[in-house]
Parts: C-alpha cells; sequence; structure tokens
C-alpha cells in the first residue's frame, strides 16, 4: 500500500488533468452543456465544493457531481434538475450555474455580502497559469508531521505561494508572502526531501516528493523571495 501511493503521488505531482479533469478530455464549452457527457472531476482532487467553498464532510456535506459540467459540488448547490438533452432530456441533478444557464430561470443568491478574497482562486485555474506546482507537505515545527497539499506559485502574483487541500479546491486554506525569505536547503534525513525558508524567526520546513521536484521548488522560490517576477528579469540581472 505503501508502495502504491508513493507511486499515486508522483504520477499526480504535473498531471496535465490538474488544469481540468485529470484526463485528455478538454472541459465543456458553454454550448456544449447538456449537449454532451461531462468528464466528472475526481472526488479526491476536492475537499470543498466547487460552487459554494464550502468544506465537504462525513455526515452533513455530502459530494455530488452535476451532471451536466461535472463539478463537485453539495446537495444544496446540486439542489436543482433541468433536462440534458445527452441523457434523453431526462430531468438530471445539476449545479446551480448550469441550472441557470439551461433553464433560464433566474437563481436567488442566498450568500449576498461574501466578497472574493485573495485566496479565492480556484487550484485548477491558477495551476494551469503557474510558475510551479505540485504536492508538498509543509511540516509543523517538531518536523514530524504536518499538511500535505497542493502548492503553487501563480504567473500573476508570482511573489506568494498559495497553499490547496487539493488539486481541484476552488479556494486556497493559506498563502505565504515569498518576497524576501531565505531558501535553505537541508540535507537528506531518514530519505527524505527537505527545504526551508527562513526570515526574521520565522521558518517554513518543505518535505518534497522527490529529489529533483525539490530543487525545482528551491529555485522557484528563491526567484520568488529575490522579485525576479518574470524569466527575463532574472536574465537582464544576470548581464554584466
Amino acid at each position: 500500500q505503501d508502495a502504491i501511493d508513493r507511486k499515486e503521488k508522483r504520477s499526480e505531482t504535473f498531471k496535465t488533468a490538474v488544469h481540468g479533469l485529470e484526463t485528455d478530455t478538454p472541459a465543456l464549452t458553454t454550448e456544449q452543456l447538456g449537449r454532451r457527457a461531462p468528464q466528472w472531476v475526481r472526488d479526491r482532487l476536492v475537499t470543498m465544493c466547487m460552487r459554494c467553498k464550502e468544506p465537504f464532510n462525513a455526515i452533513t456535506r455530502r459530494r455530488h457531481h452535476c451532471r451536466a459540467c461535472g463539478y463537485v459540488v453539495c446537495a444544496r448547490c446540486s439542489d436543482y434538475r433541468a433536462e440534458l438533452q445527452y441523457d434523453g432530456n431526462r430531468l438530471s441533478r445539476v449545479c446551480q450555474e448550469c441550472y441557470a444557464f439551461l433553464t433560464g430561470h433566474t437563481v436567488l443568491e442566498d450568500r449576498e455580502g461574501k466578497h472574493k478574497g485573495v485566496l479565492e482562486k480556484g487550484a485548477a485555474e491558477v495551476s494551469s497559469r503557474s510558475l510551479l506546482c505540485s504536492f508538498l507537505q509543509l511540516l509543523d515545527k517538531n518536523g514530524k508531521g504536518g499538511t500535505r497539499g497542493w502548492f503553487v506559485i501563480p504567473q500573476d502574483d508570482p511573489l506568494v505561494l498559495y497553499i490547496y487541500a487539493a488539486p481541484q479546491d476552488v479556494r486556497a486554506h493559506t498563502s505565504i508572502p515569498l518576497l524576501g525569505y531565505r531558501v535553505k536547503d537541508l540535507p537528506p534525513s531518514d530519505s527524505r526531501h527537505l527545504f526551508q525558508l527562513a526570515q526574521s524567526g520565522q521558518v517554513y520546513t518543505f518535505l518534497a516528493d522527490t529529489e529533483e521536484l525539490k530543487r525545482r521548488w528551491m529555485r522557484a522560490m528563491a526567484r520568488s523571495a529575490a522579485g525576479i517576477s518574470h524569466p527575463e528579469d532574472e536574465e537582464e540581472d544576470a548581464d554584466p
């Protein structure tokens, strides 16, 4: 089982599917909604509803799939029915957004007052335009446990590291401003690939799946920490 887990971690790290559906099948266009069967987003790629961003749990908030777009959504956000042409025009469970598009009915928004914050950038969307993204583990102060998640440095926000619980989540649970940090290599410990970010007594320790992945993250974070936001900036700095 341990070998299987390690293989899955390695294979998931840079799949192009994280941009959408973990397959080569592209996401449906708006015109195709209801006319073609969607490729479902896999349950394990999300930890929260892809519409309202509320976390899933085993009892009160279960996962459902919208039969029109394939998103993983909660019961409240999928409590709608619409006729789908690809399914013989039978009424099927769809999310709020697809319901409004397919039926033309306006759905009253009951979550007014929630403004989009800096963390509310979808992981798949950000990953598709990132300087680097992959699974990492952020260790606790004892270096024994910690949070494993999907880490992204976006192209349009290259000085910040966003941390998602899963690669299809629609909201990051935290972020780390990278500017001014020092990137420190750590010797292998029990075959673990470790490195750190340090600044003014604040230290973050990361665990990568492979040595190659560790080196890629160290380079990306070092560039962001130095304020280098574009490859051409790095080339200019290297000129005599």
